[in-house]
């Protein structure tokens, strides 16, 4: 059994028009949305083997907050060029990459990629992952390189405003 956890970076400012799109840091809403859904996922019992990450500054500061809140050692997170603005195709890939020994990844990135992704993996439809959202998927595969090769059952789908509904 493989667990495949699709984190969107949490939401990100635009208040300084002269920094790219890859060095836009949180703004406030992202800086309370990502802890707040890496405590939720921590009380669901997620516990990561592996985190991978956009080195976007964005999903860096997410991929360290989630990390915090799920126990991860920080310094344990990989940075993986190719998730930030890769397509789904691209995250295809990095998924039958995955090492076997990991049986729960988390992988934070960015949209279309990612709600692509999960509409591929998963069994579910999924129009956007909004940011801080979870989409993880659950495959009855002992290799991640069989688990990206079918389809796998969506065991979760959230984001802050439908756990803030919900608690």
């Amino acid at each position: 059994m493989k667990e495949l956890f699709l984190v969107r970076h949490a939401k990100s400012s635009w208040e300084d028009p002269t920094l790219s799109d890859f060095d836009r840091p949180l703004n406030r809403r992202g800086k309370e949305d990502a802890p707040f859904m890496g405590e939720h996922l921590r009380h669901l019992g997620v516990k990561p083997d592996l985190i991978l990450s956009s080195p976007a500054r964005r999903a860096k500061k997410t991929a360290k907050i989630m990390a915090e809140k799920l126990g991860y050692p920080k310094d344990k997170i990989e940075w993986v060029e190719l998730i930030y603005e890769a397509t789904p195709q691209a995250l295809l890939y990095l998924v039958c990459q995955l090492p076997d020994d990991a049986k729960h990844v988390v992988i934070v990135g960015h949209n279309p990629g990612l709600t692509m992704l999960s509409n591929i993996l998963g069994d579910i439809t999924i129009d956007n992952i909004p940011t801080s959202g979870v989409v993880a998927i659950a495959f009855d595969a002992s290799r991640w390189y069989e688990a990206c090769r079918m389809q796998g059952h969506t065991i979760l789908f959230e984001y802050p405003k439908k756990v803030a509904k919900s608690g």
